[in-house]
């Protein structure tokens, strides 16, 4: 059955069904991060999810024509450095706190198009990006910023995965409008993943705890889950998303990632304060200013 995507209640189901398994992926790596080290666990995503796109990629291997470089970088900006900087991150902050500052994609998906791809900015959009950073100093907290603790340190890396993600998102709408989303996300995986496919089996213990710990089959089921649901099929969707809407939309999805990932959170025992949560809020005041034409309006009356 083919899904119409330019219908808005597909548009908007599909958006809840990514911000469901997206939300939960953070909660995964964690339990992923049990077992394996950060470089494994991305190593593992990028190779499991490249092997699961494999056949796709292999019939469309025309569409490279061309697309060779913007393929790559949206395979290596979109999926490949940010599975390490997020795996990584999350040896030190909480998955919750890793959600909330994934919320910022849509605010680097503006600047980067703005400043790179010629996306013109409304008043209201550049509001909202002071509202949504002002939100997420608080949110990684001003004492840790300011005396660059760990927490700080490692959210920040979050931070710059969401930056990445800012310019796949971009990369796709204005360079590969005319690929495939099946074959935009299988070709983009085969750039990336090969290379570190080889590095999880030759440059890492990963074999060798599989021998050695039973339990961590564990974190493989819960680590296949994330790279095949979590990043090959929803991929997929998300590049077609932004093939039939607009890259800002697209990544709207990021109001609502935030809020399984909390859910997750609780249900995992982790501390969330009310001030992150009245950060959080801050960040998607401002991503929605960043998104919504509706209050471009109010904001032009006031400026007048």
């Amino acid at each position: 059955m083919k899904i119409d995507f330019t219908n808005k209640a597909v548009q908007w189901i599909t958006l809840i069904l990514l911000a469901l398994t997206w939300g939960s992926s953070f909660i995964l790596m964690k339990r992923g991060l049990i077992y394996f080290s950060p470089t494994e666990v991305a190593a593992f995503r990028i190779s499991v999810a490249m092997l699961v796109l494999l056949p796709i990629a292999l019939r469309n291997l025309s569409s490279f024509k061309g697309k060779v470089l913007p393929l790559f970088l949206a395979g290596l900006f979109g999926n490949a450095i940010p599975a390490f900087l997020f795996a990584l991150g999350q040896t030190q902050i909480s998955s919750s706190l890793s959600g909330m500052l994934n919320s910022l994609t849509s605010l680097f998906t503006l600047l980067i198009g703005i400043l790179f791809f010629g996306m013109a900015a409304m008043r209201w959009q550049i509001i909202g990006v002071i509202v949504a950073l002002v939100g997420a100093l608080g949110v990684i907290g001003f004492e840790n910023l300011t005396q660059f603790s760990d927490a700080g340190k490692y959210s920040l890396l979050i931070i710059i995965a969401a930056g990445c993600y800012g310019i796949g998102v971009n990369v796709i709408k204005s360079k590969l409008h005319d690929v495939k989303p099946t074959h935009i996300t299988s070709l983009s995986f085969l750039m990336v993943g090969p290379p570190l496919f080889i590095y999880l089996l030759m440059g890492t213990n990963f074999l060798n705890t599989l021998s050695t710990n039973t339990e961590s089959w564990l974190g493989v089921f819960y680590l296949s889950l994330l790279a095949i649901v979590g990043t090959a099929i929803a991929v997929i969707m998300f590049n077609r998303l932004i093939k039939e809407t607009t890259a800002v939309f697209a990544t709207t999805v990021t109001y609502l990632i935030p809020i399984v990932a909390l859910g997750w959170g609780f249900v995992d025992g982790e501390r969330v304060t009310m001030t992150q949560v009245s950060f959080m809020a801050l960040i998607l005041v401002g991503i929605f200013l960043i998104n919504s034409s509706a209050p471009g309006r109010l904001v032009n009356r006031l400026f007048r």
